[in-house]
């Protein structure tokens, strides 16, 4: 049996949280600068926190070439106060991809990966328009969790697609989202199954 020591410098350790922790669902996550200017990044540190009140987050990696070490997206979450979180479906897979590329803060990855943009209802940043599922949440609270920074935001307004509902309500058997394994590993929500709860 193999033993990882956490304070390693090799990156093993992370290839290690990375690669069984898996698979995690990913937050394409909308906002706009104090500027105004757009920013769309995803980032597969993210789930639920609480249902009440609806609260979600995500924990991006501080950037050293940033300004105070943080993600253009946890800074913009920090000094509005709002953002989106867009769920990505597969035929969004490769334009979330694109949004992945380091780009500088004053150029907008709607732009760069060619997306079109909705206006969310509750907040000011946009969301992708082709989401089937978008979460608008305003910033419940951040917290320095060593090397990332997790944004948590309450859930104010939900848009969700008619082709991912029934009677009105989301179905999971309709929303194919994709995954975040490791590295350069995805994948899809096509492999799905029943167990029913013990009582």
């Amino acid at each position: 049996m193999t033993r990882i020591d956490p304070d390693a410098l090799d990156g093993s350790l992370y290839r290690t949280l990375a690669g069984a922790v898996i698979p995690r669902p990913i937050a394409w996550v909308s906002s706009l600068s104090a500027e105004g200017v757009e920013n769309l990044a995803p980032y597969s540190f993210f789930n639920v926190v609480s249902t009440s009140p609806p609260v979600v987050m995500f924990a991006p990696t501080d950037r050293s070439d940033r300004p105070e070490g943080l993600s253009d997206s946890a800074r913009n979450a920090l000094d509005t106060e709002e953002f989106v979180v867009n769920v990505v479906t597969e035929p969004l897979a490769e334009a979330m991809n694109e949004t992945s590329a380091t780009l500088p803060p004053e150029e907008s990855e709607f732009e760069h990966a060619g997306l079109e943009r909705a206006a969310s209802e509750a907040v000011a940043p946009p969301r992708v328009a082709a989401a089937e599922v978008a979460f608008e949440c305003e910033l419940y609270e951040s917290i320095d969790v060593g090397s990332n920074t997790m944004v948590l935001g309450e859930v104010v307004s939900v848009y969700l697609d008619d082709d991912v509902t029934t009677d009105g309500k989301l179905d999971v058997e309709k929303l194919d989202a994709i995954g975040r394994l490791s590295g350069s590993y995805y994948c899809r929500t096509d492999g799905r199954f029943r167990m029913e709860r013990p009582e």
